[in-house]
């Protein structure tokens, strides 16, 4: 119970429980569309565009096992994140620096989605750093 001195009240904790909830939900979306991005690569590479003059030139099906181990991951990191604990927060903002590093590494060969998990990985960040750790009442 929070005293009314306390700063943290239980519109934030709900606030902070919320964003946390978000993120998890955030996760998971991006953990399938990588998910089925890799599979894409895999099985019919043909769908992507071919640049052939960019600096990190990889075959599309290394892209596409990249894709679909980074998302198996973000998954499991999404399931983690709703029990709301340090690991899993932890884990989730490195997993999100991963698929923003490798969607970045890709946007030529499927620009426009890999824009939206950029912008879907950021926010998943903020919402995992934005939750403050919980502090023990003074005295």
């Amino acid at each position: 119970m929070s005293s009314p001195l306390d700063p943290r009240t239980d519109s934030s904790q709900a606030a902070a429980e919320g964003l946390t909830l978000f993120a998890a939900v955030m996760m998971l979306i991006v953990g399938f569309l990588d998910l089925f991005r890799g599979l894409m690569g895999i099985v019919h590479d043909r769908v992507f565009v071919s640049t052939p003059h960019y600096v990190f030139k990889f075959n599309t099906t290394s892209w596409g096992w990249i894709h679909l181990l980074l998302g198996i991951l973000a998954i499991m990191v999404g399931v983690g994140l709703f029990k709301v604990s340090l690991w899993a927060r932890i884990l989730g903002i490195a997993v999100a620096a991963l698929l923003i590093i490798a969607n970045f590494l890709s946007i030529p060969y499927y620009p426009l989605w890999s824009i939206v998990v950029i912008a879907i990985c950021a926010f998943v960040i903020w919402g995992l750093c934005v939750v403050r750790r919980e502090e023990s009442p003074p005295g």
